[in-house]
């Protein structure tokens, strides 16, 4: 009896495993003590990989879309590469969309009030015309839209267009120059630029020193070569300076560009250095008096100069001179001297009191003074 009981008991415990889904399968191997409890899913999952846009589109920065065309052949137009290569002769038409359109180009076309250039306004583009292209008018044609408000506009950042044209010509590797020898001032607080820019995309340029002769290397470092302007000192010293010129390959045909004589430039920019001195501050009456105003400078750098003086409202007859030259300070370091010289004949009473002088150039303005009295 009890036999019977034990293995009642016994069946009943093996169907309760089989309903709670407790009894291991057979194919699957039994867990380890201290592994994950947890079942493993076959279920494959892609990751979730940021799109770019998505990333640009969360920018607020307005994005810049190029408004820049090219005419091409029968009628077609098509977007300008950053750069072109084009053959001298060939008409270059460009058109930018927008009812209010600047435009920029290489100054040696606008220098002469080139008739070949054609600038053009229409209801919904502008438009850039150039005939009779050569080789001197290679370089950079760009336009903007244009924000009005009454007569003063603004640049539309957002809404530009650009390209750097090569006009290739026979016999020209590099772009003219006017002159067949140029000066280049090296200034220890800016970048120096040996312009020597070619027509041909492909070109090969080297920079070579005149004396001793040598390849100078552009190792990117203190040189670096920029198709756009030429080689650039990026940080220039005295050691620099001398005459240097550059030699282009292309197509198995080589070609030097004109000279430059690269000058160290001792006087950082800035407001102009001024002083000024009178030949006498105690002047008699009917002597002659000059007051002398000096300004060492860049030596590429022009001065203005503006006077006030005591007879000045009543139109008292003055002379003035201004003058200036380059001086040599050792070291090859070479400064611009800029003078003005006021100069007064039989003084008089009406002479007396304060010389005021004002030097400006591009970064400012000094004004000095000294006083000439009667004696």
């Amino acid at each position: 009896m009890k036999i019977w009981l034990l293995l009642g008991l016994l069946l009943m415990h093996e169907a309760l495993e089989d309903v709670t889904g407790q009894h291991p399968p057979k194919n699957k191997r039994p867990k380890e003590p201290g592994e994950n409890r947890i079942k493993p899913t076959n279920k494959k999952v892609k990751p979730k990989i940021p799109k770019i846009k998505d990333r640009d589109s969360a920018d607020p920065t307005p994005k810049t879309q190029s408004i820049m065309t090219q005419m091409m052949e029968k009628g077609r137009f098509q977007k300008p590469t950053a750069t072109l290569s084009l053959m001298a002769g060939q008409t270059l038409e460009l058109r930018c969309k927008g009812s209010k359109i600047g435009w920029s180009y290489p100054a040696y076309i606008d220098t002469f009030k080139d008739t070949r250039l054609s600038v053009k306004q229409h209801e919904r583009y502008g438009q850039l015309t150039l005939v009779n292209s050569t080789a001197a008018d290679t370089g950079e044609f760009s336009c903007w839209g244009q924000l009005c408000t009454g007569y003063v506009c603004r640049k539309d950042e957002a809404k530009t267009g650009s390209t750097y044209i090569f006009f290739t010509e026979k016999g020209e590797l590099f772009v003219p120059s006017p002159s067949h020898f140029d000066v280049v001032y090296l200034n220890p607080d800016r970048q120096a630029v040996v312009p020597c820019r070619v027509t041909v995309l492909s070109a090969k340029v080297t920079l070579h020193r005149e004396f001793p002769a040598k390849e100078i290397p552009a190792n990117g470092t203190d040189i670096v070569y920029d198709l756009k302007r030429g080689f650039v000192y990026l940080r220039p010293h005295s050691g620099h300076q001398g005459v240097v010129y550059c030699k282009a390959e292309a197509g198995g045909k080589s070609q030097i560009s004109v000279k430059y004589q690269l000058l160290y430039a001792e006087v950082p920019s800035g407001p102009p250095s001024t002083t000024i001195l009178a030949s006498s501050n105690k002047v008699k009456g009917g002597d002659d008096v000059s007051v002398l105003c000096t300004v060492l400078g860049e030596p590429d750098v022009e001065v203005e100069f503006r006077w006030t003086y005591p007879g000045q409202k009543d139109e008292r007859p003055v002379m003035i001179q201004d003058s200036w030259r380059l001086i040599h300070r050792g070291l090859g370091h070479t400064t611009r001297i800029s003078q003005s010289v006021l100069s007064i004949e039989d003084f008089e009473t009406i002479d007396a009191g304060y010389y005021i002088c004002t030097a400006q150039n591009l970064q400012g303005q000094t004004t000095v003074a000294t006083t000439v009295e009667s004696s």
